[in-house]
């Protein structure tokens, strides 16, 4: 028995140090792109670099707000992406609802088209959207970033797949108390659905957050830039770069990510599993 238990300790040990040093090696450029926001070019080019907080933090905070306005680019990369996750949320969760509690003639169909349109490349509606967004006068506005991709088909097949565990037993039941289909959908349904909203939420948010292509090309001014967009034009000429300057603007774009998938990452993991549901 000694020897069995020797045996799992030392197989804990060195399971514990594997785990450890790859939580290490994966924070590591975290912390270092922090440290830097703090220090100065020179610093940063180092040989070996510096790897401990310096004194260039407010400094670096300056030339930032000079070259993008980050106070500006902040608000608009939150209010688009806030509203943008918000209104995903409702479209999709409704979507979801009808495709698994109703029954009409081509609902299948409906379903494979919506899948079909996850194999359209983004890049082949870029013309034609742009087009369509300058001939509306919406160019260079928010609701020109928000509205196009509002209908995701994969925030649409993830609230199906999880809506089908839902039990119709008590969809039915409200409507025999006669509550109408939307008090079924805000009252019953949806508080839980709690875990595939948050995995949705965090889904959105980092896809709209993170999202560079198509605001480069309907934003036109720098007042209207997102985090993306800002942080590549910070990018510059290669001999203009300042790098403390860049870290410290994408630890300001990075924060907002990390904390959301922090405090809902429980949320996240349930309700991707929420989703493995079979017809």
């Amino acid at each position: 028995m000694m020897r069995v238990k020797k045996k799992i300790t030392v197989g804990k040990i060195i399971v514990y140090s594997f785990l450890a040093l790859a939580v290490l090696t994966a924070l590591f450029p975290f912390y270092f792109m922090i440290v830097s926001a703090t220090a100065s070019q020179g610093e940063i080019l180092n040989i070996p670099p510096n790897l401990f907080f310096s004194d260039k933090l407010f400094h670096n905070w300056e030339v930032l707000n000079q070259k993008i306005d980050i106070i500006r680019v902040l608000f608009n990369s939150l209010f688009i992406t806030i509203t943008y996750t918000c209104l995903t949320l409702i479209l999709h969760s409704m979507a979801g609802f009808a495709l698994t509690k109703y029954e009409f003639k081509g609902k299948k169909f409906i379903f494979l088209l919506i899948l079909m349109t996850m194999m359209i490349p983004a890049q082949v509606l870029y013309v034609p959207l742009f087009e369509l967004m300058n001939n509306m006068g919406w160019a260079n506005s928010y609701q020109a970033v928000i509205l196009p991709g509002l209908a995701n088909a994969f925030g649409i097949f993830l609230m199906r797949q999880n809506m089908m565990a839902f039990p119709i037993s008590l969809i039915e039941a409200a409507r025999i108390d006669g509550c109408g289909e939307f008090g079924i959908f805000t009252r019953i349904t949806l508080p839980n659905m709690k875990p595939a909203l948050g995995a949705l939420a965090i889904y959105m948010f980092m896809t709209q957050w993170n999202s560079f292509m198509w605001p480069l090309i309907i934003l036109s001014t720098k007042d209207m830039y997102t985090f993306p967009v800002a942080l590549a034009v910070l990018d510059g000429m290669a001999w203009k770069k300042d790098y403390g300057v860049i870290m410290l603007g994408t630890t300001i774009a990075v924060l907002p990510i990390a904390l959301m998938f922090l405090f809902m990452q429980k949320h996240f993991v349930a309700g991707i599993m929420g989703g493995a549901i079979k017809e």
